[in-house]
């Protein structure tokens, strides 16, 4: 091969890599604007948080990391690994010579997250503590701490971002279905969006254990978290019956009146559950809740017709980032799953709107999240809460 050629060569390498990692890694951030940018990782000690690292690492970089620390309020019967996650996150951090810094936002998080959570609760509505959790600490009580220090703050989130032509960050859904989690981030403020970095959301969670197995990172093989997050291995129902306590009412059949059992609290059931009820006779499904009488209605039969809905309120509606046009063709989910459904947005006022789904749905309470997306479901427009 002429010298020329062996030019062209490295130049074509050099280019395609260069296009893969801005592509890859940042999507409208080009290598150089990241090595003036300080970057604040979030390392939790679990897999996607420590390939975050180590994208990183690979372009050079040395990012101050930081772990969060939550625990319950002194219950040692409430053990949660995050003994064992300090420990990963100390080990990858020395693995890609970064400093880690332990931040206690333990008061932060139930002061400010368990408060939202017990008020949605008490009101029979049906609230997602880690929604709340991503704009208050992650985004939040962190900054408020360290956070401010720095230009940017990469998580291991599934999600991506981009910037339009008129120089606006989008949030944008990752290609993982399954692990996606704009639905998550569709309460923070713009400001925080703007400050996020997401340097695993491009990558299906295969691919990011592929790297952990290839990188040899420590816990490579471990499982992924699941409940609510900072809970470690505390059961929901007992986070709530921790505040709330319990108070016993009555459990009615809808079509019929008739009185099937008692239960604890109608903080314990939400709209739509069919598991967990205990009560002879069924499947059972939760279908409605009476607040001021403390009745829990339940109909008899697999997926009645009660548990459906097309049209439904949202209120309170939270833009991530605002276009000048208002969406009305969407595609939208009222529940963490890989599932967008299409709809048509009947706007009622500023922030308010009804949602006419084309599909029925399935469990639609009021107090959860509805997440609008665009028609292709690839940008996240924000959140409002459901009203019925």
């Amino acid at each position: 091969m002429c010298r020329n050629h062996h030019i062209y060569l490295i130049i074509f390498v050099f280019s395609r890599t260069y296009l893969y990692l801005c592509k890859r890694i940042y999507i409208t951030m080009t290598i150089e604007e990241l090595n003036n940018k300080r970057v604040a990782v979030l390392l939790s000690g679990g897999v996607d948080s420590s390939v975050v690292v180590y994208e990183l690492a690979k372009l050079g970089l040395h990012p101050d990391c930081f772990y969060i620390k939550i625990g319950p309020e002194e219950q040692k019967e409430w053990d949660c690994s995050s003994e064992e996650d300090l420990e990963m996150a100390t080990a990858v951090a020395y693995k890609y010579g970064c400093k880690l810094e332990v931040i206690d936002c333990h008061k932060e998080y139930w002061d400010r997250v368990t408060a939202y959570t017990m008020n949605k609760v008490r009101e029979g509505l049906t609230p997602n503590p880690d929604v709340m959790c991503n704009r208050l600490i992650k985004f939040g009580a962190f900054d408020e701490k360290r956070g401010h220090d720095y230009d940017l703050i990469a998580t291991g989130h599934y999600a991506q971002t981009e910037i339009d032509e008129e120089g606006r960050k989008w949030l944008c859904t990752s290609p993982d279905p399954v692990k996606d989690q704009t639905d998550f981030l569709a309460q923070i403020h713009d400001w925080q969006l703007k400050k996020a970095l997401f340097p695993i959301g491009h990558y299906m969670k295969d691919e990011v254990r592929q790297i952990a197995e290839r990188e040899h990172l420590v816990n490579a093989k471990r499982k992924d978290s699941q409940g609510i997050c900072f809970l470690g291995k505390m059961n929901y129902n007992d986070y709530i019956r921790r505040y709330l306590g319990e108070r016993p009412g009555d459990v009615v059949e809808l079509e019929t009146g008739k009185r099937i059992g008692e239960h604890k609290g109608l903080w314990f059931h939400t709209i739509g559950q069919r598991k967990g009820m205990g009560f002879g006779g069924g499947p059972w499904f939760v279908v409605k809740k009476d607040v001021e009488q403390n009745i829990l209605y339940v109909s008899h039969g697999y997926d009645p017709e009660t548990a459906y809905k097309k049209d439904f309120a949202v209120r309170d509606f939270h833009w991530l980032t605002r276009s000048q046009e208002t969406p009305r063709e969407v595609t939208f989910k009222i529940r963490h799953t890989p599932e967008y459904h299409p709809a048509t947005l009947e706007w009622t006022g500023k922030d308010s709107f009804v949602l006419h789904s084309k599909e029925r749905i399935h469990g639609v309470a009021p107090g959860q999240f509805c997440v609008i997306y665009d028609e292709h479901h690839h940008r996240c427009f924000g959140s409002g809460e459901i009203t019925l």
